[in-house]
């Protein structure tokens, strides 16, 4: 089963392709699926030869976020409020890494990018969409917080976009996303998105190797996306929810197709 692989690594020459291999739960962010993910920006991050990297997702989806089965594992209250901060803490640095890295960083999406997966999305340099992809940031209706999300979506498309994503928590679509800036352009098929691909990627290695590292350098010298104390106090507020009762009734009503008690009949 595709959980003994949950991340699918290639490459052709100087290019990286990892899909997210977990589609019979829309590519949700397992612990085995992050520890790979993990252990692969850690490679690349001294990797000399490799100058792009493709993020995608398999059977139709890209990711829809945490996997809520594990948030909501019984467990004790001290427990689970720590284990919550820590894995928050954690997913925060994740998308630090993916923008930190010297490659160039493409995510390329069909079906869900929801949540953690809306990260990768606003982490990477640049985000091209199929006409499938949905965009959301569902948090709040699951009676969580979108913590380390939340300064990675404001940097792709401004503070008003960004707060209106997260406070509604609807689901918007491909063409939405490109018009307010989430995504950097979409085709209405998923060939249309692959020749998308292919163009950014015959593009890019046009530059030289070491120009394009020191311009995201440059880039990221213009200020940090994540300010001082801000992983903290997100992973902080994360916990607090994720150990709570909103949370526990907000997954609950998620997993049982229902409304959850707080949203009007």
């Amino acid at each position: 089963m595709s959980e003994e692989n949950p991340i699918i690594v290639t490459r052709e020459g100087p290019v990286v392709r990892a899909t997210l291999n977990r589609p019979h739960r829309r590519n949700a962010m397992s612990e085995a699926l992050v520890d790979r993910l993990d252990a692969l920006l850690a490679e690349l991050k001294s990797d000399t030869t490799a100058r792009i990297l493709v993020i995608s997702g398999a059977g139709g989806h890209f990711c829809a976020g945490l996997d809520l089965t594990e948030v909501g594992a019984p467990q004790d209250p001290a427990a689970k409020l720590a284990a919550q901060q820590a894995r928050n803490r954690r997913t925060g640095a994740r998308f630090q890494a993916i923008s930190d890295l010297p490659q160039v960083v493409i995510a390329a999406v069909e079906g869900s990018a929801y949540a953690g997966g809306l990260g990768f999305v606003c982490s990477a340099d640049i985000a091209f969409a199929a006409g499938s992809a949905r965009f959301s940031a569902p948090e709040v209706r699951r009676g969580l917080v979108p913590a380390q999300i939340l300064p990675w979506m404001v940097r792709r498309m401004g503070r008003s976009a960004a707060a209106r994503l997260c406070l509604q928590g609807n689901v918007i679509e491909a063409g939405e996303a490109e018009r307010i800036g989430l995504v950097h352009a979409m085709a209405p098929s998923v060939e249309g998105l692959s020749a998308l691909v292919d163009t950014a990627i015959a593009d890019i290695l046009q530059g030289a190797p070491n120009a394009l590292a020191e311009t995201k350098g440059l880039i990221a010298a213009l200020g940090a996306t994540v300010p001082a104390g801000y992983a903290e106090a997100g992973a902080a507020a994360f916990a607090r929810q994720a150990s709570g009762p909103e949370a526990a009734e907000g997954i609950a009503s998620f997993k049982e197709r229902r409304k959850a008690s707080w949203a009007p009949g």
